[in-house]
């Protein structure tokens, strides 16, 4: 079962596949390992295309989006980083990531994967965090547990993440288990991303550029830097009610950013 749902989430056909497992059975490892080494080209567009399709004809989505006064997340990530080396400045993506995972362990069923006409709950707030590779394609390693640990260590395991997957080097535990995916195109200065489900998953979260922008504070106009969040999901599992009081939640962690 495992092989059958990591075939289907990479796009790869099993019958292509020496097995390693027991009697030449095929592997969750085998399909990982093909997916990894597949050309970055047009096979890999092909294989994100098939995902795509099968998502648009199989998966009834719903879509909200969210403005998210992003000013005290930023400021503190500032202060933060303003006595650190290069390597140590955390990115926005890290508040991103921990924010998504601390909505999803307060919303569940957001997170996990509809398989054979039923959803199984994620056992674990494994974050899929969609990377685009230099020679073209996309690939969706997981932070596992992006709930657990220090921005610090979690900064670090994504940017490590991120090196490995634009050279080919993820561990097979980095390709499975996605609970859910955040896909960013803030660095693009596209304001506002409306992402597809990555099948079998049920949700994704979608992160725009930070803007300025006019923004109420204490009945008081000021200039802000804001975000639009949005959010895909599968309504077989949710609506649109969970999936509201799921982005509301994101934006209230951004709030208190000390808290993550």
């Amino acid at each position: 079962p495992r092989a059958k749902r990591r075939a289907a989430e990479l796009g790869v056909d099993p019958a292509t596949i020496a097995g390693t497992g027991p009697g030449g059975s095929v592997t969750g490892e085998d399909i990982e390992r093909a997916a990894a080494s597949k050309p970055t080209g047009s096979g890999m567009r092909e294989a994100i295309a098939a995902a795509m399709e099968r998502a648009h004809r199989e998966i009834p989505q719903y879509a909200l989006q969210h403005s998210i006064d992003l000013e005290p997340a930023l400021q503190w990530l500032e202060a933060h980083n303003a006595s650190r080396s290069i390597l140590e400045r955390m990115l926005p993506v890290t508040l991103h990531v921990r924010a998504v995972a601390r909505a999803l362990a307060k919303y569940p069923d957001l997170g996990g994967q509809y398989l054979d006409g039923r959803f199984e709950p994620a056992k674990g707030i494994h974050i899929g965090l969609a990377v685009s590779l230099r020679g073209g394609g996309l690939l969706n390693p997981t932070i596992r547990d992006a709930d657990q640990g220090s921005l610090p260590e979690l900064w670090s395991r994504i940017r490590g993440l991120t090196e490995r997957t634009r050279k080919g080097g993820l561990r097979s535990s980095e390709m499975s288990d996605g609970a859910l995916t955040i896909t960013s195109l803030g660095d693009r200065g596209v304001d506002v991303v409306h992402g597809i489900i990555f099948p079998p998953q049920v949700a994704l979260v979608g992160f725009g550029t930070v803007a300025q922008r006019p923004w109420v504070v204490n009945d008081q106009v000021a200039v802000r830097r804001v975000v639009e969040a949005s959010l895909a999901a599968d309504h077989r599992v949710t609506n649109g009610h969970l999936g509201a009081r799921f982005l509301h939640r994101v934006g209230r962690c951004l709030q208190d950013p000390q808290t993550l």
